[in-house]
């Protein structure tokens, strides 16, 4: 961590450390009578949701996501709905991926963050490869709840642009880390990403948006899941399954057997260290409820056995994350 981050983290950490030492404390409580059972197995464990939305539409100024047209996603989004959503799942507490590109929403989570115990950290959107970045990122990464930031797919490889460059390395000296909205076409260029920037944790989002129909998976996609899988700095966030159905009516199965091919090819290149569980709520409920999402990854990773289930719902999002200094 850059020195003066550590500084200014050791001032404020304590709020953050007691804020998770609640979350799990309720969430040990709920299990232990019983009201937190994922399809009626085994209670389920203390789970991070380590992708989650929150927004408002009715803000004077609006949001730029989602279109104000769009049934499902355009109204207000906040974190009781969630919660009650998530917390009969054992879920005590989310990681948000900021969906806006105005830097002042980054502000506006963090002070939504200041408010709820159940948000364990945050992922900003704070665009790289520009001569305000150093900036930005020293003024909102005082705050320890930011955990890393959220990029899309860039113009160019970024080995290729010595001020992107240049910028996720001075987020990997902040001890920041780096989600990618990426798809198959730009997997070998996170892979020399990772090793250009070894220190950088990189996290995978919606298995790369990859299409999900119960077949194997396209050659391409696999191809360049095993390059990147040779980067140990980069990490599988397993979200966007009900997604990648395209079953935008809401009707994705919950049972794992339509998602297996896809569950064991991320399975077999990146094992039980780094995979991540992350709904994408509100997005994945058009096309499935909050349930089902969790339920069709709580039936496959039971089947690896209890540590690898911990590790995929908890340990890994806490050690890529560090949303507990340890």
């Amino acid at each position: 961590m850059h020195p003066e981050t550590q500084l200014q983290a050791d001032a404020v950490w304590s709020p953050v450390s007691r804020r998770l030492f609640l979350a799990q404390s309720a969430a040990a409580l709920a299990l232990c009578h019983g009201c937190s059972n994922v399809g009626g197995s085994q209670p389920a464990p203390f789970v991070v949701d380590t992708h989650t939305h929150f927004y408002d539409p009715t803000r004077a100024q609006g949001v730029p996501w989602p279109p104000t047209d769009d049934p499902i996603l355009s109204r207000p989004v906040y974190p009781p709905e969630f919660k009650r959503l998530a917390e009969p799942h054992g879920v005590a507490g989310t990681v948000i991926v900021e969906a806006s590109p105005w830097l002042e929403d980054n502000q506006w989570i963090l002070d939504l963050a200041a408010k709820e115990p159940a948000i364990f950290g945050f992922v900003g959107q704070i665009k790289p490869g520009r001569a305000e970045f150093a900036a930005e990122l020293k003024r909102f990464s005082v705050n320890p709840l930011l955990r890393g930031l959220r990029v899309g797919a860039w113009d160019r490889p970024a080995t290729e642009s010595p001020e992107l460059l240049r910028d996720l390395k001075l987020l990997a000296e902040r001890d920041l880390s780096l989600d990618v909205l990426i798809g198959t076409e730009r997997l070998a260029d996170t892979a020399r990403l990772a090793a250009a920037v070894p220190s950088l944790r990189i996290i995978i989002d919606h298995c790369a948006n990859v299409r999900v129909n119960g077949a194997a998976p396209p050659a391409a996609w696999l191809d360049g899941l095993t390059i990147c899988a040779r980067q140990p700095n980069i990490f599988m966030k397993v979200s966007g399954l009900v997604e990648g159905t395209g079953r935008t009516d809401g009707s994705a199965p919950s049972s794992a057997a339509l998602y297996r091919p896809t569950l064991d090819a991320i399975w077999e290149r990146f094992g039980e260290e780094r995979v991540l569980f992350g709904s994408n709520w509100p997005v994945s409920a058009r096309f499935a409820p909050y349930a089902t999402v969790i339920e069709i990854v709580k039936e496959y990773f039971d089947l690896k056995g209890p540590a690898a289930t911990r590790k995929y719902f908890r340990e890994n999002a806490a050690r890529v994350y560090k949303f507990v200094r340890r």
